[in-house]
């Protein structure tokens, strides 16, 4: 019996250990970390994306804390920035070479991309259409698993780079072409 006691005790020790371990590697880790994505054009001219990369943690995302219908800031904290090197075509709309803000606007049955002309703002509140450079329709498919962390992405293809958004089941996805 008091081996038994024993080892219970000393498991029960053991877990205790784990938990204040794992609580003090978490500690200060912020919940939606910074994260990037780059594509790079064939001529060396790259898009780049900065982001905060928040995580679904049980949560229901589109239509729920991310609300259908209202402009989203593709991200966490601050807004996602969105610096080209290249004059490009953004769903066949022109932008030029400059720095940039997205956000994007989900509804259940589409998404549309929106490029700010604003920059170096919080992530919300969207400032308004009125700062809009242009807003372009994105291709909306479904996952084939729920991913748990936010992540934007690039696929590249010659002079194009799909920008990939993807959390939860949903992914949104845009090309980027570079205009000669």
């Amino acid at each position: 019996m008091r081996t038994r006691l024993a080892a219970a005790c000393s498991l029960i020790a053991c877990c205790i250990w784990m938990s204040a371990d794992l609580a003090k590697a978490q500690e200060g880790r912020p919940a939606s970390p910074p994260a990037s994505a780059e594509c790079k054009f064939p001529d060396g001219k790259t898009i780049h994306v900065d982001y905060s990369s928040p995580r679904m943690r049980g949560r229901k995302i589109f239509g729920d804390l991310v609300p259908y219908g209202e402009p989203w800031r593709a991200g966490a904290n601050e807004a996602t920035s969105f610096v080209v090197g290249a004059d490009v075509h953004v769903g066949g709309k022109a932008v030029p070479a400059g720095s940039y803000t997205l956000f994007a606007l989900p509804t259940a049955t589409a998404w549309t991309l929106i490029v700010s002309k604003d920059t170096g703002e919080w992530g919300i509140p969207y400032p308004g259409e009125q700062d809009d450079f242009t807003r372009a329709p994105m291709r909306v498919s479904k996952l084939s698993s729920p991913m748990e962390n936010f992540t934007i992405s690039f696929d590249q293809a010659g002079n194009v780079c799909t920008m990939n958004l993807e959390w939860e089941t949903t992914k949104a996805s845009i090309d980027l072409a570079e205009r000669k």
